[in-house]
């Protein structure tokens, strides 16, 4: 996604919620609610810097600029903030939600191999895995141990504000870039992150932001898309406060390994009481290997609609209480 110039507030725009109202700015993707449900991805965990500014409308930050996104009539509408939309606006937006993966031949599949599946997927139709910069990816998780979805937001808001380049006010509501590993790696960095709330994270950002510049480097993160899941799971567990849960979280939702299952306390729990993975073999680590048996290379898929908590098909869910991926918890790291 092509960076934007920082507006400053005497140029700021209003909100844009609909199409409707400003319809040059806007430009639309065909996208029926079968292959993508806003109000059942954004919110879900997977992503920290997206929120519902008005009923429908989501606006957050992508590729450093700020978009408002809607979904009217099979249709998945948007506006960028401070620049034009065009052909580049929307590759950016079908590779964050990988809009070239078919999801109802999917949910096909997975519905054959899995009753339980099929009987999810009912009420939960349009989830699928964001492609998310594997930096912000990687930094956001650490932040989820022990922790839930409306407080590490919090976090991450906090975060871009004290170290995020300014991209631009929607009326009193400031956007900013997610920030670059230059500013984490200060000499103060630690402290400042410990000031704003982070506790024993700080250490595992700054640290975490460190290693990648003085050792893997950017490009060796991005590079992990190219290898084996194995290998880039291995790779990643090597970084300062990154587990197994967080590294394949990362590998699900940046580097492009669809098979990687996320595993905590509440994915566990679902393995034991409706997957009867509850005899004394059983190991939370074994959970990953079943679910990849059972659903194929796209485990980490199946598993976003599979673990929703079951809710009517429609409903409004609140993000803390019904993520449609592994909730942080504190059975893995």
């Amino acid at each position: 996604c092509t960076r934007r110039a920082w507006m400053p507030p005497s140029r700021c725009p209003p909100l844009r919620d609909t199409p409707s109202a400003s319809p040059a700015l806007w430009r639309a993707l065909p996208c029926p609610a079968a292959e993508l449900r806003l109000d059942l991805v954004l919110p879900s965990g997977q992503t920290f810097r997206w929120r519902e500014s008005s009923p429908g409308s989501w606006t957050g930050v992508l590729g450093g600029s700020v978009w408002t996104l809607r979904q009217e009539r099979d249709r998945l509408w948007y506006t960028v903030y401070g620049g034009e939309a065009g052909a580049d606006t929307d590759r950016c937006l079908r590779e964050f939600f990988q809009l070239d993966v078919g999801l109802r031949e999917l949910y096909r599949a997975w519905g054959a191999a899995d009753p339980l599946f099929r009987e999810a997927a009912k009420d939960f139709p349009g989830v699928r895995v964001l492609r998310q910069d594997p930096v912000e990816c990687l930094l956001s998780f650490i932040c989820t141990s022990n922790n839930h979805i409306s407080r590490i937001t919090a976090m991450i808001e906090r975060l871009c504000q004290a170290f995020g380049r300014p991209l631009c006010h929607l009326g009193a509501q400031p956007f900013h870039a997610f920030p670059s590993l230059a500013a984490l790696t200060g000499a103060d960095a630690e402290a400042q992150l410990r000031a704003l709330g982070f506790g024993y994270r700080a250490r595992f950002i700054s640290g975490t932001a460190r290693a990648i510049t003085e050792g893997l480097s950017v490009e060796g993160l991005h590079q992990l898309r190219t290898v084996p899941y194995a290998e880039a799971r291995r790779v990643l567990c090597t970084l300062p406060g990154v587990g197994t849960k967080v590294a394949d979280c990362v590998c699900l939702m940046a580097l492009d390994k669809a098979e990687a299952v996320p595993v905590d306390t509440h994915v566990w729990r679902i393995a034991r009481q409706r997957y009867g993975m509850d005899a004394p073999s059983a190991h939370p680590l074994s959970t990953g290997d079943f679910f990849r048996g059972l659903w194929g290379p796209r485990a980490g898929w199946a598993q976003a609609v599979s673990t929703q908590p079951r809710a009517p098909q429609g409903s409004a869910l609140t993000p803390q209480l019904t993520p449609s991926l592994p909730t942080p918890g504190p059975l893995l790291r």
